[in-house]
C-alpha cells in the first residue's frame, strides 16, 4: 500500500512525465504483481511517460516499451525488450555436464557453435532454432564419450541480454572493491 501511496503523489499534479525508482523492490510476489497492474492501467489511462529504473529483467521485460541498458555511466543498449532479445540470435541452451570444457571444444570443432561459454559449472550456448539442434548436441556428446546429465533450452530473457551487454564478471565500480565484489548496475527505461 505504501508503494501504491507513493505512485499515487506523483500523480497528484498530472504529470507529463513520472520517474519510479526501484518501485518494487523488496515486495511480495503477490503485491509486485499488484504494483505492476497498477503502473500499466496508469500508463494506459493517464497518458505519462513513465521513467522506471529497477535491477529485476523480468520487471522492466513486463512494464517498459523500450529498456536501456547502462553499464559504466553509458547507455550500452537501447530498444524495445522483444528486439534486444532478438539481437542474441536464437534460443539458450544450458548443458549440465561434468565434460564442460571438452563438450565445449568438441561443438566449436564438429559443429561450429563457437557462442558457447561456462556458467556456473553449465556449458549455455545460444544458437538459432535451439530445439532442432538439441538432439545433434546430444548424439555428438554421446558419440565422444561425454555424459550429459541435463538439459534445458528457453528463449533469451532480458537477463540474457543485459549479461550480453556488460560481462557476466562481477566487478569494482571505479576500481574500489568492497570485500571483492559489488553490484552490477541495471536500468530499465520506458
Amino acid at each position: 500500500m505504501r508503494r501504491r501511496l507513493e505512485i499515487a503523489r506523483g500523480l497528484i499534479h498530472s504529470p507529463k512525465v513520472l520517474f519510479l525508482d526501484e518501485p518494487t523492490i523488496g515486495l511480495d510476489p503477490q503485491t509486485r504483481e499488484h504494483i505492476w497492474a497498477y503502473i500499466q492501467d496508469m500508463k494506459r489511462t493517464h497518458e505519462v511517460t513513465i521513467i522506471l529504473t529497477t535491477h529485476y529483467m523480468e520487471e522492466a521485460d513486463k512494464l517498459s516499451d523500450r529498456v536501456g541498458i547502462i553499464d559504466y555511466g553509458k547507455i550500452v543498449a537501447l530498444d524495445m525488450p522483444a528486439k534486444l532479445k532478438e539481437n542474441l540470435q536464437g534460443d539458450v541452451i544450458t548443458i549440465k555436464t561434468k565434460d564442460s570444457r571438452k563438450l565445449s571444444d568438441t561443438l566449436a570443432k564438429d559443429m561450429n557453435l563457437q557462442n558457447a561459454r561456462l556458467v556456473d559449472e553449465n556449458l549455455e550456448i545460444t544458437a538459432p532454432k535451439g530445439k532442432t539442434l538439441l538432439p545433434k548436441i546430444v548424439d555428438l556428446a554421446s558419440h565422444n564419450g561425454i555424459t550429459i546429465d541435463s538439459v534445458s533450452v528457453r528463449e533469451p530473457s532480458l537477463e540474457d541480454v543485459f549479461l550480453y551487454y556488460t560481462g557476466r564478471e562481477i566487478r569494482a565500480e571505479g576500481g574500489n572493491e568492497l570485500h571483492g565484489m559489488s553490484a552490477i548496475r541495471r536500468r530499465a527505461v520506458r
